[in-house]
């Protein structure tokens, strides 16, 4: 069975991509089941640039066809704050936990009513296939941020227990929706789907 390195060290991430690709004849390999402990620097300015710096260089040490993301909370009110420094956001030289950047947010956006708290979390797949081309794929959902958190805690995905969706009423947090809605809302599904046609073409037709 041939193998996809989905590069990130985020358990969350890695089960959720590995989730919505479970379809197809694949192995899914993370970082650490190839012994990759090196930690590339994403120099980018925008979410495309940093995915594609993560893919290239696994994909390289790796020998690997590797699949990429980055993506991050972009508030309204804060001018697209904190997007793509989101981990570092509150500190420069180390990355935030989940609870620092809930904590965080919501100092920063006390006294602003509901109609200015709006919010997107966006996101960008790269997928390098070795010596051959890379591709992109992109997603977000609009949400607004609420007056605190709700729902469990899931590793890695913060602002899920922060962003309502204002189409139903519901925070964007895996255990508040039902299965249909998980589906349907889910950004990080849709960027996959988008994807999907070029693993079949270029890694299972060969």
């Amino acid at each position: 069975m041939k193998k996809l390195l989905i590069a990130t060290s985020n358990p969350g991430k890695f089960a959720e991509l590995s989730k919505f690709l479970i379809d197809l004849p694949l192995k899914f390999v993370s970082l650490k089941d190839n012994g990759i402990t090196q930690v590339v620097e994403e120099t980018g300015k925008t979410f495309e640039e940093n995915a594609l710096i993560k893919a290239k260089y696994y994909c390289q040490i790796s020998g690997l066809p590797t699949l990429a993301d980055d993506g991050g909370a972009e508030i309204d009110v804060l001018n697209g704050e904190p997007g793509v420094k989101t981990r570092r956001w509150i500190f420069g030289d180390r990355d935030s936990t989940d609870q620092e950047l809930i904590d965080y947010t919501l100092k920063r956006l006390q006294g602003v009513p509901k109609e200015k708290r709006g919010m997107q979390l966006s996101l960008v797949l790269a997928l390098k296939f070795p010596g051959g081309t890379v591709y992109t794929a992109q997603d977000k959902i609009r949400g607004e941020v609420a007056q605190k958190p709700q729902g469990h805690a899931y590793e890695g995905f913060p602002f899920r227990r922060l962003m309502i969706i204002p189409e139903i009423g519901k925070f964007y947090n895996y255990d508040l929706l039902t299965d249909e809605e998980n589906f349907k809302f889910n950004h990080r599904r849709r960027a996959v789907e988008s994807l999907k046609p070029i693993l079949v073409k270029t890694l299972l037709s060969c």
